[in-house]
């Protein structure tokens, strides 16, 4: 499914009024992250710094019972050495950091190449300013025609919902934002679901963030029902890392509030390398397909961590066998200090028609590159057919006729 061409920003008139969320019965919904009321957003709450250095109160997995926020916490459990602590501190005071305890378990410290640390635990090169990165390397702000609503494509927006994670990926294109600050009011939110109201040609809400399922189960149950009274809007779809990084968050309770008669519920689900879909991430992503959710995936293609075909194909794999269909592989984005993670189109390319060869196409993704400056996704990847010139597989060229 590729995606439409992005749609020209809407004119600042086409702001709606602000207005609360109906809840179902006619209530009125509270702050969906107002500092007040954040420890509703998940099943409980704590503080840590931010990076202003002022403690915030942040949305946690199963009460934040062993999350590592602080580089402290992570030579305690030997993730780092006490050695790099003052340096590291230097990155978490600009860049958030957080590991579960699900991925914590999975690094290995006796590997300093380990993907899974790669992927969640800080490194001094993520300060360093390389040409060409940008704070917004999607144009997100482009596109944004209320906050928090992101309208790029012309049947669909982007809601995002709060700036909170289970955890902080090193390679995030929302960086620059996420872990600090609140999320959306409910005036705020009123006024992006009335833009949704006000604009029939979209037909979906794409709920991102942060991590929308970081919220509680009740907030949930009650941003779904009020898409799910928009007529024309037929598909909510929630992009999340949670079934993988916090399984145990995947709850009947969760699963209930997600779904409504009225709109179709997809989940897309981020995963970089095939030790992340452990036992536990498998149980969480077969309660959500026995509960008749689609389920995608998202995975970015990062140097270190899954830049090899056996690697991708093992990822694929687990992936169809969880239920998951491989949907994106996305090629890193410019996001600042991120130039150590990323590869280069053509090693993509080159990984794709690996690929080709050894996988079935219900194991497949797109390999996916978004346009700085906002301009949309493309598929970027190789090309097989070459005037009257085809490729197959194994890199053999064969005469096809033009017509």
């Amino acid at each position: 499914m590729n995606d439409m061409a992005p749609m020209k920003r809407p004119p600042q008139t086409a702001r709606v009024k602000e207005e609360a969320l109906p809840l179902p019965g006619g209530e009125r919904a509270a702050s969906l992250a107002s500092a007040s009321e954040l420890g509703e957003l998940g099943e409980g709450a704590e503080t840590f710094p931010s990076k202003s250095g002022t403690p915030s109160p942040q949305p946690s997995t199963h009460r934040g019972e062993g999350v590592l926020r602080r580089v402290s916490d992570l030579a305690a459990a030997n993730l780092i050495p006490a050695g790099d602590i003052a340096a590291l501190e230097q990155v978490a005071a600009r860049y958030s950091v957080a590991i579960t305890p699900a991925m914590a378990a999975l690094i290995d410290p006796n590997d300093p190449a380990d993907p899974i640390a790669r992927q969640f635990v800080p490194d001094v090169r993520e300060l360093d300013a390389t040409p060409g990165d940008l704070a917004d390397p999607i144009g997100d702000d482009v596109h944004e025609v209320v906050p928090g609503l992101v309208h790029r494509y012309p049947d669909r927006v982007l809601l995002k919902l709060l700036t909170a994670c289970a955890v902080y990926c090193r390679f995030c294109f929302r960086r620059e934002t996420v872990g600090q600050g609140e999320g959306l009011s409910p005036a705020v939110l009123g006024a992006a679901l009335g833009y949704v109201r006000a604009h029939p040609e979209i037909w979906e809400v794409i709920v991102s963030g942060g991590d929308p399922f970081v919220a509680s189960s009740r907030r949930l149950a009650s941003l779904v029902a009020a898409i799910a009274a928009i007529p024309h809007v037929s598909v909510v779809r929630f992009h999340t890392r949670v079934p993988v990084v916090a399984p145990e968050r995947v709850t009947e309770n969760l699963i209930a509030a997600i779904k409504r008669p009225g709109v179709a519920t997809w989940v897309a689900i981020h995963a970089n390398h095939p030790r992340e879909l452990t036992e536990a991430a498998q149980a969480a992503l077969a309660r959500l397909a026995d509960a008749g959710i689609p389920l995608v995936s998202q995975t970015v293609l990062l140097k270190g961590i899954n830049d090899d075909a056996a690697a991708l194909e093992k990822l694929m794999r687990a992936f169809v066998a969880a239920r998951v269909k491989p949907y994106y592989l996305h090629h890193a984005d410019l996001a600042p200090g991120t130039a150590h993670l990323r590869t280069s189109i053509a090693e993509g390319q080159a990984l794709m028609r690996e690929l080709r060869g050894r996988l079935s196409g219900i194991a497949q993704p797109t390999y996916v590159l978004d346009i700085p400056g906002g301009h949309g996704k493309v598929p970027v990847g190789p090309v097989y057919l070459d005037g009257e010139e085809v490729t197959d597989p194994d890199g053999q060229p064969h005469a096809y006729p033009a017509k």
